[in-house]
């Protein structure tokens, strides 16, 4: 495709969303803003610092120790809960426009989609062992991935799932998303709850797309600590892309106070970050993150030939192959296949009675639940956030605290039974 057709497409692209009524997720774009990934395969980025994700398993009181000594590792641990989240964010959201110039639309998956994978132990120890991801697209309408990551060395387990409602305004689509992340630390007996920012994508009318977070994320610990991310990018006219500000503090009380932070880290999430004691932004000083002098770790993944069909990178083969090389008509035609042959599944479900039954996955009701103990439910009322369907950092009493209470939450006795798809 020409430069001149193609300025002439995305014209026509922006032009298409502007009118556009609804959830943009189900619009198709122009195949030259697609990406020859797809979404389910996002689900890697929360652990491409495996040692990261593993670290506060080595944060350990001495033998005897006071109550002073345990509330300084309980912040030292908060502090790498909190290192390592911001170290997830350039793999989720910088990583495409880095090596593809600019954002790509990722292919939609399919439901019942699955990806997997590990991380070997790459320590000089070994004390970090395997860990691995099971992802599988456990909602079409609307598009939502459900995930798991899982050490059994560490005993360690991160879980979660990932929806987006996305709508346009004059000169980016702003994208609201839904779902969260618990991380336990089982031998610790502790567990942290991780709500996801809202993100806008910028960039529309130099045909160069770039994501920017904005918003709050929330920390919170089964200890009380929370620590609140607020998420800032470059103003028309100054400011940095990118930057964030983390204040840990106490509990949900003396968070309604900056100036009660017991530490701060900032600056930017897609390059180094400072940290310091007390409420104020350090922009030197000790070093938080440089997330251009650590190297991500990727998923290691079976070759295409030996994947099942449902697993997304044999599943979408020939279209990311068509992607590549732009060719657009075998995109048009390859996605068609999946497409169709998804609606035939759908179809038949319908005219049978019967239902999608997810793999790994299941639904669970926080509403009917009779678990008290569940870390959710703990988590949830330490933050004052709220337990429904709403978009994620939602607090209690808020607009968005109603409606069902359903989330996602992986099922290891199923997976641990998977005759079909192993690692």
């Amino acid at each position: 495709m020409s430069n001149a057709t193609q300025s002439s497409s995305w014209t026509s692209f922006l032009k298409s969303i502007a009118s556009f009524n609804g959830d943009l997720s189900s619009l198709t774009a122009p195949p030259f803003i697609l990406s020859p990934t797809s979404l389910s395969e996002y689900s890697q980025y929360w652990s491409e610092h495996p040692d990261l994700l593993i670290e506060p398993n080595f944060l350990l009181l001495t033998e005897g120790a006071d109550k002073s000594e345990e509330e300084a590792m309980a912040l030292k641990r908060m502090i790498a809960v909190t290192k390592w989240f911001i170290s997830t964010l350039r793999s989720q959201y910088c990583s495409r426009s880095e090596t593809m110039g600019s954002e790509k639309k990722p292919l939609n998956p399919f439901l019942g989609e699955v990806f997997v994978g590990k991380w070997s132990d790459e320590s000089k120890e070994g004390k970090l062992g395997e860990t691995v991801l099971i992802s599988e697209q456990v909602s079409h309408h609307p598009p939502v991935t459900g995930y798991a990551i899982y050490n059994k060395k560490n005993n360690t387990v991160l879980q979660g799932y990932n929806g987006i409602r996305a709508t346009i305004s004059t000169t980016s689509i702003n994208v609201k998303q839904y779902g969260h992340a618990i991380l336990e630390y089982k031998d610790l007996n502790e567990s942290y709850l991780i709500t996801l920012p809202p993100l806008h994508i910028e960039g529309l009318i130099t045909a160069a797309p770039f994501v920017e977070l904005e918003g709050t994320s929330f920390i919170q610990a089964s200890n009380g600590l929370i620590a609140t991310v607020d998420f800032t990018g470059r103003g028309y006219f100054s400011g940095k892309k990118n930057t964030f500000k983390a204040r840990i503090f106490r509990d949900k009380l003396s968070s309604g106070n900056k100036t009660n932070a017991l530490v701060t880290a900032a600056g930017q999430w897609s390059g180094k970050s400072y940290i310091g004691k007390g409420s104020e932004a350090p922009s030197k000083g000790e070093l938080f993150y440089d997330a251009h002098n650590t190297e991500a770790e990727h998923l290691i993944v079976k070759p295409i030939e030996e994947q099942h069909d449902l697993e997304a990178r044999k599943a979408w083969q020939k279209v990311a192959e068509a992607i590549k090389k732009s060719d657009y008509d075998m995109i048009h035609q390859e996605k068609s296949l999946i497409e169709n042959n998804q609606r035939e599944l759908r179809k038949k479900e319908e005219e049978a009675g019967s239902k999608w039954e997810t793999r790994w996955f299941d639904n669970v009701d926080y509403v009917a639940s009779e678990d008290l103990n569940d870390p959710f439910t703990n988590l949830t009322n330490l933050a004052s956030l709220s337990i429904h369907n709403a978009p994620s950092g939602s607090l209690k009493s808020s607009k968005y605290d109603k409606g069902d209470a359903k989330h996602w939450r992986v099922n290891f006795t199923k997976w641990e039974n998977e005759a079909e798809i192993k690692i």
